[in-house]
């Protein structure tokens, strides 16, 4: 851990004690916060982000007798960026390894988006070391579009051939530094939130500085070759179908980017999930209604602990 001669920020996208984990060569960022003797508890941010976007739910987690900790997956936020296949089954593998290696305990997995996608993830593919998961908002076209379980071994190649090629054509190493210093990195912010957030420079530079970086269009490329080509058990439905651990999902009403449709689908493969939808509220509940979004965690989390 890094050796602070200030104290630790509970708040900010720079809250809690930051830190370098190198896994399978690469570098990861991660960062605490809390008293290492309490409860482990694993933030785990979205597409685009970074564990900074929790600067309004680490310190509130950690003063309720958490010891939180955030981690920035591969692709994202101050982690490596790799020219690889990147998916939620290699950040699933990531996440185990972090709870294993650096935590040293089975813990709680909040995710928002994409991490609550990393989350299911991991408590399915590694159940021995997720209590549980909170999902804020869990988006897969698996959840609206059922996967068809076997096709053709010819359409299988194609569907290959064809992402492969469309995500190599697509001149990202212009797109991405492109998006990252206009106005049109504003707007995607601004579609993510159902109140005004455009001129909250802190929230622009989480999402900036990580598109800016040479490498940030490997990974996205990576990325969107990855998710494409996943198998069916690794698609949301399927996950939560295998899912055995207790799953709170918090949804925001006014979500623009994952209609409140697909939140209506999960209870169809998790019948005993508890499902919060959040009034007047759009993508990202944690960092816009921080408040609303404790209000409905906190206690979920307390009755976790009671029960330990």
């Amino acid at each position: 851990m890094t050796t602070l001669c200030q104290p630790v920020a509970t708040s900010g996208i720079d809250w809690g004690e930051h830190a370098v984990w190198r896994w399978q060569g690469m570098a990861c960022h991660w960062r605490q916060l809390g008293n290492p003797g309490h409860p482990p508890l694993l933030l785990i941010h979205g597409f685009g982000c970074g564990s900074g976007h929790w600067r309004r739910t680490a310190g509130p987690l950690a003063a309720a007798g958490w010891c939180v900790y955030g981690l920035d997956l591969i692709g994202f936020g101050d982690s490596a960026q790799p020219a690889r296949r990147l998916d939620n089954r290699l950040w699933a593998r990531q996440v185990q390894a972090f709870l294993e290696e650096v935590v040293q305990a089975p813990a709680v997995l909040v995710g928002h988006s994409l991490g609550s996608l990393v989350a299911l993830s991991c408590a399915v593919f590694f159940p021995g070391w997720v209590r549980a998961v909170a999902a804020a908002t869990l988006p897969d076209p698996t959840l609206l579009v059922a996967v068809p379980r076997r096709r053709p071994p010819w359409r299988r190649r194609l569907q290959r051939l064809v992402v492969i090629l469309l995500c190599r054509l697509l001149p990202l190493e212009l797109l991405v530094p492109l998006i990252a210093r206009t106005p049109l990195l504003d707007l995607g912010i601004q579609s993510a939130y159902a109140t005004a957030v455009i001129g909250d420079s802190e929230l622009r530079q989480l999402i900036a500085a990580p598109a800016r970086r040479p490498t940030a269009s490997w990974a996205l490329r990576g990325m969107s070759i990855g998710m494409a080509l996943r198998p069916r058990q690794a698609t949301a439905a399927a996950l939560l179908a295998r899912m055995q651990q207790p799953l709170l999902v918090l949804w925001g009403e006014a979500d623009r980017l994952v209609p409140i449709e697909v939140s209506r689908q999960l209870v169809r493969y998790k019948s005993d999930l508890e499902l919060t939808l959040l009034e007047g509220v759009g993508h990202c509940p944690h960092d816009e209604a921080p408040a609303e979004f404790s209000q409905q965690l906190h206690p979920w989390l307390s009755r976790l602990k009671a029960a330990t």
